[in-house]
């Protein structure tokens, strides 16, 4: 199953990238003779495209550029169409697309220390098309939800015009779509933000992973998801929006979850890109970390400083989402359970009992030490996660476990 699921992906990934090319066609046929023209299918098939695009900023902007571009009956039809919808954009947004589903594919067989800096681009890239997407491509298509909606009601004032007298005229000039662009823009906006930040936590867990098959595994499914959606609105625009509302729903309930998450994989990308810990230096007390999973009443990745009291007493001091009243949790963990442990790319705060309590940033790579005398910690410095699998193949093929049986 682990050597099918690359396979799956990029077979899956393919097919999401030629699906708007193969649909375009007879779906615009099949569009202009059974159309939905009630003012709530413009809605439904809004919900549906910001839902795919915030799952998959990159891979839900370019498919829904190209197929925009594909449907378009001739080049002055495509000329008019926006920014996202021209081969510039869409065709390399979709060959970085399936760069990146390469490297997920093979990444199984690459040893992490080679894969992790491109699962940090890709974090990034996630990051960078997720804001482009939030702030043009949403707008762009919330306002054409309220110009079809306002021009149907535009048509039906027509009719009465036509019907009922030049009373009515007024009425059918009007355009109120400005007005409803206020609504919509920002509902869309916040939309897109819930069920992104809930899909990028999948990049972040990637990148937290060491092993490539459950990076295939996780990308896997986001993008499975990806492709009912795409089908499901495809069919019929109301399954869709239900499909998404769903997804919207499942993203709220998870929302603080992944907020963490991506908070963590920012300052995790920043410290990686910019070499920080080349010149940073911890301070005496009062460090900014990450709650581990064993903190009493913190939830995991929580992002805040840990102070040690004159009376010898540790305490975490974090603001939920960052900005609300400052909490204080004590680390009832005496000072001689307490080491460090060295990782390959970032390390922890660890107690003999109680397992992992923090995670420090990347930027404290090579400040271990200092951390340790700091917060007088008796356990001293040890190695952790893959650099104690290493010591460990080291010493069973060859370090200090042969020497003994030299000895």
């Amino acid at each position: 199953m682990k050597r099918l699921a690359p396979l799956f992906l990029l077979a899956l990934t393919a097919a999401l990238i030629l699906a708007p090319f193969a649909y375009a066609a007879g779906t615009a046929q099949q569009a202009a003779k059974a159309a939905d023209h009630s003012p709530g299918a413009p809605i439904a098939s809004a919900i549906s495209t910001v839902t795919g695009m915030a799952i998959s900023p990159l891979l839900g902007t370019g498919a829904y550029g190209a197929y925009q571009w594909a449907a378009a009956k001739d080049d002055t039809a495509r000329a008019k169409l926006p920014w996202y919808a021209h081969w510039s954009f869409f065709g390399p947004a979709l060959l970085l697309v399936g760069a990146c589903a390469a490297k997920d594919a093979f990444g199984a067989v690459v040893p992490p220390g080679l894969k992790k800096p491109l699962d940090v681009l890709e974090v990034v890239e996630n990051k960078a098309t997720g804001l482009v997407a939030a702030g043009a491509v949403v707008p762009f298509t919330m306002d054409a939800v309220s110009k079809m909606i306002v021009g149907s009601k535009t048509a039906a004032a027509g009719h009465a015009v036509a019907t009922g007298g030049l009373a009515m005229i007024h009425l059918g000039a009007i355009d109120l779509s400005w007005l409803l662009n206020i609504l919509t823009i920002p509902f869309g906006i916040a939309m897109f933000a819930l069920v992104w930040m809930a899909s990028h936590a999948i990049n972040v867990l990637i990148l937290l992973s060491p092993w490539g098959a459950i990076d295939a595994a996780l990308k896997t499914a986001r993008t499975a998801l990806l492709g009912v959606l795409t089908l499901t609105a495809t069919i019929n625009p109301w399954v869709g929006a239900a499909l998404s509302l769903v997804v919207i729903v499942v993203a709220y309930l998870v929302a603080g979850w992944a907020f963490r998450l991506t908070v963590f994989g920012t300052v995790f990308c920043w410290d990686f890109f910019t070499v920080r810990r080349s010149r940073f230096q911890p301070a005496e007390n009062d460090n900014w970390m990450f709650a581990g999973g064993n903190l009493p009443g913190v939830p995991v990745r929580t992002y805040g400083r840990l102070v040690l009291r004159t009376a010898g007493t540790y305490e975490f001091v974090y603001h939920p989402w960052l900005w609300l009243p400052v909490k204080i949790a004590p680390v009832a963990v005496p000072r001689e359970a307490l080491g460090v442990g060295k990782g390959f790319f970032f390390s922890t705060i660890t107690a003999d009992k109680a397992g992992t309590l923090f995670l420090l940033p990347p930027r404290y790579r090579g400040h271990e030490e200092t951390i340790v005398r700091a917060y007088l910690m008796g356990g001293g410095v040890r190695d952790a996660g893959l650099r104690k699998a290493w010591s460990m193949l080291k010493e069973l093929f060859g370090g200090s476990a042969a020497k003994t049986q030299m000895a």
